[in-house]
């Protein structure tokens, strides 16, 4: 299998803009279909909205854990989070919506600042070991003759650390905050604007999309499949890259030198020695920095001056 961390980067380490060309992205993998709940007859809607304050002085953190829905959060000076969320329900039967109304439900729980929202219902997995989603085998709405999709919109205190996911039906999109952040999705993309806090967002099948008008000062990590992956820093960037790509090409507004490889490392398991390679090119922008991570298989990987 040809890998693009195998490529070299020396020739393009003295060139404002880095260029690496590979075969052009393959389709992207299916996702659920938009519609593919239109068939239930019986729909309800309803808007669930809450307030919550936030203890002057404590550190604020907020978890969202959705499965069907987008999320979106927006930072401001309020200490408040005010929550919105629209929850549509289908249904094959009014029978089947009663139960989608029992059974799916937005659980919130608050302990001094740490917040939490989270969409309960039987396509969890409630056991020790595992955290099962709609994806694995405890089952889906359409299972039961409903599906419930719950679309979260936030506003929050801006310099919250934030924890938040979905899998189907919906985008990530944060803007205007200060924290750490951990983005996760998987049919959909993840869209960040404004941000200023060092973090993770990883998607399986959209774009990643994020601009700091403040560079991160930690370690962070950028993954999508089936999608390009674009940064936006703000001027004076120092960092080190770690990137792998497949199908797609790198780009960079910003002047880079090549890095070595990291050398083989050995581990033991019993009687057996494992040597492990990374796979990643390395590339140095500035005087080096915070290490960031950048990862696609099918799509291009930008890495560009922000401007705004």
């Amino acid at each position: 299998m040809r890998r693009s961390s195998l490529l070299p980067l020396l020739a393009l380490a003295a060139a404002p803009l880095l260029f690496l060309s590979l075969r052009p992205a393959r389709a992207s993998a299916a996702a659920l279909p938009p519609d593919h709940d239109r068939s239930f007859a019986v729909k309800e809607q309803e808007t669930i909205q809450k307030s919550f304050p936030m203890p002057a002085g404590a550190h604020a953190s907020l978890e969202i854990d959705n499965i069907f829905g987008s999320i979106e959060v927006v930072g401001g000076a309020s200490r408040q989070v005010e929550l919105v969320v629209t929850k549509t329900l289908r249904a094959e039967s009014d029978a089947a919506l009663e139960r989608a109304r029992k059974e799916v439900t937005l659980d919130i729980t608050q302990e001094q600042g740490a917040l939490k929202f989270y969409v309960n219902g039987p396509f969890r997995c409630h056991c020790d070991d595992c955290r099962c989603r709609c994806e694995d085998s405890c089952g889906s709405h359409r299972d039961r003759g409903y599906s419930v999709k719950m679309d979260f919109k936030v506003q929050v205190p801006a310099e919250i650390d934030l924890q938040v996911r979905t899998v189907n039906e919906g985008r990530v999109h944060i803007s205007n905050v200060t924290g750490s952040f951990l983005v996760r999705n998987v049919n959909g993309g993840i869209q960040m604007d404004s941000i200023a806090g060092s973090g993770s967002a990883r998607t399986v099948n959209g774009p990643v999309t994020v601009s700091f008008r403040e560079n991160p000062r930690g370690t962070s990590e950028f993954h999508t499949i089936n999608g390009n992956v674009e940064l936006r820093f703000a001027p004076g960037l120092g960092a080190d890259f770690r990137l792998k790509n497949f199908n797609g090409a790198i780009y960079s507004d910003f002047p880079v030198t090549a890095l070595p490889l990291r050398d083989v490392s050995e581990e033991r398991d019993g009687g057996k020695l494992i040597l492990r390679a990374d796979r990643y090119s390395r590339a140095r922008v500035g005087a080096g920095g915070p290490e960031i991570e950048v990862e696609n298989l099918n799509g291009e990987i930008r890495i560009l001056e922000n401007h705004e």
